[in-house]
Formats: structure tokens, C-alpha cells, sequence
């Protein structure tokens, strides 16, 4: 798990589109430490104390719930408003209609539009993994292409609760990424955070039924990085 952790440090995201380089890395450093140390690691200690399987069990036990409150917005839509963001950014007017519609739902992979006014480039992608969510941003231009700046994103480090997962980064002791929080039949929320605070927090009203919105720009086509 220190492999694991050390490897995900080389590519810390804090904002909502960091530069392509540096989300390769993250990608590359996440899929490479899925695949052999985390797995290997978790095998030898299984082999050492046969009770950290039911250990692991348990630490899923909050992620298994909060995946079953995103899937149980599945096939409806709320509108929302930016609460907060850092000083002098100006990556979504505050005055803006907000729509979030909770539109394609897979046992493993679920697909979050966000709409800003007309908006239609913004899709979030979570992706359940045996021992973790994993979040990503799909990124299109009004024709439907790929974005330069697409496919960013993180994992969750630790269990979180029912209501909140913390995708995120760690480097130099400072911990930064994506947090989404659901308090089923109340609220939605996604924004970054740093160190467990919110620097950009868009808030969504799941009491009051939204119309469902035009489809994303660019849905017929899967991404590139998970054809």
C-alpha cells in the first residue's frame, strides 16, 4: 500500500482541468499500482492473517453504500448553484443554471452529466473497483470530440462514510482531489478540496424533481480511455 501511495503522489490534481501531462501520470501511476503492488500486497496478508479478508469486507461496507445512493438517483435530474470557489475563479459563473443529470447506470460504472446553462461538455464518470470508486472527468467540445483537457481525476484513499468519498491525491502531507457528498432524497454535492475543505462546492436540490436535459455533447462516442 506504501507503493500504492507513493505512486498516486506523483500526480497530484487540485483543480478542474490540470495540464494533460500530469493526468497521464496519474493515470498511469493509479492502473500500474492496481495491478501489482496493491494486489500482491493484499495476497501476502492474506496468506499472513487470514482475518484481514474480513477486515477488507468491512472497510468496504461504506462504499458499498454510498455507490447504492448514486445509483438510486439514477434516471432523474436536480438543479443546483456554486457555493463556493476560490478567489478570482471564474470557471463557472455564479449566476449560472446548474443541471445535473444523473443519466447512464452500470453495476460498475455510473455517468453524471453536469449542464451549465448551455453548457454540455461536463461529464462525470464514477467507476466502482473492488477496493475502491474511482472518479473521472469526460471533457467534450460542442462536436462532440474529445477535450485536450479530459480524463482527470482520482481514487479514494480510505472507506469514507454512506454520504461522502474524498477522490484524491497525496503529496508533501497535503491531500487534494474531488469530493462528492449524497444525502439521499436532500442533496447532492461535488467540488475539489484540499486537506478535507471544499475550494470549489456546487450543490444540487435532489427534493424538487429537475426536467431532464439535452443528452452531453459527444455520448455516442466512449472515451478513448475506456472504449
Amino acid at each position: 500500500m506504501v507503493q500504492f501511495l507513493v505512486l498516486l503522489s506523483v500526480a497530484v490534481t487540485a483543480a478542474f482541468a490540470p495540464d494533460v501531462a500530469h493526468h497521464a501520470a496519474l493515470n498511469t501511476a493509479h492502473h500500474a499500482a492496481r495491478n501489482t503492488t496493491h494486489y500482491a500486497a493484499l495476497k501476502v496478508a492474506h496468506d499472513v492473517a487470514p482475518g484481514v479478508e474480513q477486515h477488507a469486507a468491512a472497510d468496504s461496507a461504506p462504499q458499498d453504500a454510498f455507490w447504492s445512493n448514486l445509483r438510486a438517483l439514477c434516471e432523474s435530474a436536480a438543479t443546483g448553484r456554486l457555493l463556493k470557489a476560490p478567489p478570482g475563479d471564474t470557471q463557472i459563473d455564479p449566476t449560472a443554471t446548474l443541471v445535473v443529470h444523473f443519466w447512464e447506470c452500470g453495476d460498475t460504472e455510473l455517468r453524471f452529466p453536469l449542464h451549465v446553462n448551455d453548457n454540455r461538455s461536463r461529464t462525470w464518470v464514477f467507476i466502482r473497483h473492488a477496493d475502491s470508486i474511482e472518479l473521472r472527468h469526460d471533457h467534450r467540445e460542442s462536436d462532440g470530440t474529445e477535450s485536450r483537457n479530459t480524463w482527470y481525476g482520482a481514487a479514494t484513499m480510505t472507506a469514507g462514510t454512506a454520504t461522502r468519498q474524498d477522490f484524491v491525491t497525496e503529496r508533501n502531507g497535503i491531500r487534494s482531489g474531488w469530493r462528492v457528498e449524497v444525502e439521499p432524497g436532500k442533496r447532492f454535492a461535488y467540488g475539489t478540496a484540499r486537506n478535507g475543505e471544499f475550494r470549489h462546492h456546487l450543490e444540487f436540490d435532489l427534493t424538487v424533481p429537475a426536467a431532464t436535459p439535452p443528452l452531453p455533447w459527444g455520448y455516442r462516442v466512449r472515451p478513448s480511455q475506456r472504449p
